[in-house]
């Protein structure tokens, strides 16, 4: 049994030490959760604003590290991939891939257009990126063992991309994947996949081309790859085949997408139907063509064959419009909170807050650990 302890009066008591103030953790400089900008502006006053806005990131420390980390590795990434840029740009003098040179253009001003200050990353960010950019490399290893060069040069684009979650996380590739992912049209097609599809385009576009010059009344047959007009053979070349007109117009599809504001259902029918509306109006050029031979062979030449790929694009363009418009008008359009591609993927996460604790009846401790009366 303890012995009773005694009671001292009052007066006779050691006052108690005064309780030390709770010291508050020094709070780091807010990292910015995400911005909107006005649309209502000209094109010039929203690259200013942009512009202020990245200048104002880059005065954060939180900020300034990681976009410096992401530069010295893009720098890297292009100083190792710096053969298969070269190779990519030798292609770009054939006018298959005429388009190449603007792809990483318009990704740089996407990008910039797109940013969004980077939240804080996620271990397992860091590993799926790391984890993306070693598969990467590992792929161009094994296709530079067996010299498959197109193969090697498509694996800059999935690195870039495994960078880009690695320094910036999940926040960071929500708005930079679509960017990044269209480098891929700046790339020739690998050749194997060349003469695979030039063989079967060829005679697509002879059989339709054949059946449209039919149609208009003419009097045409199709011998293999040529069609026979009265006494005139109009063969129809690799060139004719549509395959350099597909590969433009569905890196021009992509480009559309990404800067509408249409729903992602609107936006995987522009895409899906950049195929037939490119094979269309290859198919058109060549009908016109071998209708213009039976009335001046000469106008056909000159015009049709070598001026009517000028007018190509124009037509295709026409045409996606007037699939839009149709499309508007006979599908019900969706809830308002579906919103368009672009703002699914640049849309930032709700900020979870931590939740407050109870140490003692009556007294709640904020998160930075200040008690204040509840």
């Amino acid at each position: 049994m303890k012995a009773p302890v005694p009671l001292t009066p009052a007066r006779f008591r050691q006052p108690r030490p005064p309780s030390r103030p709770t010291r508050v953790a020094a709070q780091p400089a807010a990292v910015p959760q995400g911005r909107a900008f006005a649309d209502e502006g000209s094109l010039w006053e929203s690259f200013w604003l942009r512009l202020a806005a990245l200048r104002e990131d880059c005065r954060i420390p939180e900020q300034r590290e990681p976009l410096l980390l992401l530069a010295l590795f893009a720098a890297l990434l292009v100083f190792s991939y710096w053969p298969g840029l070269l190779n990519a740009r030798a292609a770009w003098s054939n006018p298959q891939y005429s388009h190449g040179w603007l792809v990483p253009l318009f990704s740089i001003v996407m990008l910039f257009w797109w940013r969004q200050p980077i939240q804080a990353v996620s271990i397992s960010a860091r590993a799926a990126g790391a984890g993306l950019l070693v598969a990467s490399v590992a792929l161009r290893l094994a296709m530079a063992r067996y010299r498959i060069i197109t193969v090697d040069m498509y694996t800059f684009v999935p690195a870039l991309a495994g960078v880009a979650l690695m320094v910036g996380g999940w926040s960071l590739i929500r708005w930079a994947i679509l960017p990044i992912g269209f480098l891929i049209f700046m790339y020739p097609l690998p050749d194997e996949a060349t003469r695979y599809l030039l063989g079967p385009l060829q005679t697509l576009a002879t059989a339709v081309s054949t059946y449209g010059i039919q149609t208009l009344g003419v009097d045409a047959y199709r011998e293999g790859n040529q069609i026979i007009v009265g006494d005139k053979h109009l063969g129809v070349v690799d060139a004719c085949s549509g395959l350099r007109m597909l590969t433009i117009f569905i890196a021009l599809s992509a480009a559309i997408v990404m800067l509408s504001q249409t729903n992602w259902l609107e936006s995987g029918v522009i895409l899906a139907s950049s195929v037939p509306i490119a094979l269309l109006v290859n198919a058109i050029r060549i009908t016109l063509t071998g209708v213009m031979y039976t009335i001046s062979p000469d106008l056909a030449d000159k015009l049709f064959h070598d001026w009517a790929g000028y007018f190509m694009m124009p037509l295709a363009l026409g045409l996606l419009y007037l699939e839009q418009w149709l499309f508007a008008r006979l599908v019900v359009a969706p809830a308002p909170a579906t919103m368009s591609l672009p703002a699914m993927l640049t849309a930032r996460a709700p900020v979870r807050r931590p939740p407050r604790r109870r140490d003692a009846p009556g007294r709640v401790v904020s998160p930075v650990g200040r008690p204040k009366e509840a």
